[in-house]
């Protein structure tokens, strides 16, 4: 079965959506595996970034299931008639094939409207996404997860769903802000459904520009925090470049961006490393 590894923190504009994305493009070209990536954020930017906005805008225009879809197709959605579950396979958005072997892209999108289901979330709507992936985990050797930074329906899917949780970090003022909320979360979690909450993999540093001193102060900070938590922090970090963003305009990983240095390259590929051997792979 697949592993499944959702990234989570609970404070916002730390890289989850980028590091997802490349996380999966990784494991698809570098390693010859067959991801799927599941888009669990009303902002869907790891949607736009595997596919572009205008792709899923035609998706969402033809009615092409997204994440919104699997969480509320027990329930009458405005605008549109639903009866009876969703095939998860209808939601499936092909985005890379790798000619020779079996190793590919699949992506399940999200949109704005997947905000709708964090205010209406009664219904058991957080056990809807483990049933539909449920049916198709098979078909895969890892399901990246890419999580909205508030606690949520969303949120205890997720945790329902995957393995292991990857926290991105930003080494800022402020950085920790989200990790006790998550520690609580877990907790919470694992009060309602014991037994069965995911595994930490780990802290990662995001986007580090090696401005001291700040980042020396808020790195052992989060630290610090993390040893009071028992979590593993990752010993290689990833580092700030504009080919990040470049990447998503392109809607391309970080390793094939036009003009990417290869010490950015490199430096994202030793992080995937270590991650490939903390979750099992």
């Amino acid at each position: 079965m697949a592993k499944k590894l959702a990234l989570i923190n609970m404070k916002g504009g730390v890289g989850k959506s980028t590091i997802a994305v490349n996380i999966a493009w990784d494991f698809a070209v570098r390693r010859n595996l067959r991801v799927l990536l599941v888009d669990l954020d009303p902002q869907f930017n790891a949607s736009q970034y595997m596919v572009g906005a205008g792709r899923i805008e035609s998706l969402i225009q033809t009615n092409h299931p997204t994440t919104w879809e699997i969480f509320e197709q027990l329930t009458s959605v405005p605008g549109r008639e639903q009866s009876g579950l969703i095939n998860p396979r209808d939601a499936l958005v092909n985005v890379r094939r790798t000619t020779g072997h079996s190793a590919r892209i699949d992506l399940i999108p999200s949109r704005l409207e997947l905000s709708h289901s964090l205010r209406s979330p009664a219904g058991n709507k957080e056990q809807l996404l483990d049933r539909t992936l449920s049916q198709i985990e098979s078909d895969y050797d890892v399901i990246v997860l890419d999580c909205a930074p508030t606690e949520s329906i969303l949120t205890i899917a997720a945790y329902i769903v995957c393995d292991w949780i990857l926290v991105p970090v930003r080494p800022e003022y402020l950085s920790t802000i989200g990790l006790p909320l998550l520690a609580e979360s877990l907790r919470d979690f694992d009060a309602r459904y014991p037994g069965q909450s995911p595994e930490i993999a780990g802290i990662v540093f995001n986007a580090l520009t090696d401005y001291s001193p700040e980042e020396v102060t808020s790195k052992q900070q989060v630290k610090d925090l993390a040893r009071r938590n028992n979590w593993y922090v990752f010993q290689e970090e990833v580092s700030y470049s504009r080919s990040f963003p470049k990447g998503a305009r392109e809607g391309s990983p970080i390793f094939s961006t036009s003009y990417v240095r290869t010490r950015v390259s490199l430096n994202f590929a030793y992080f995937t490393n270590e991650l490939v051997r903390r979750i099992g792979l």
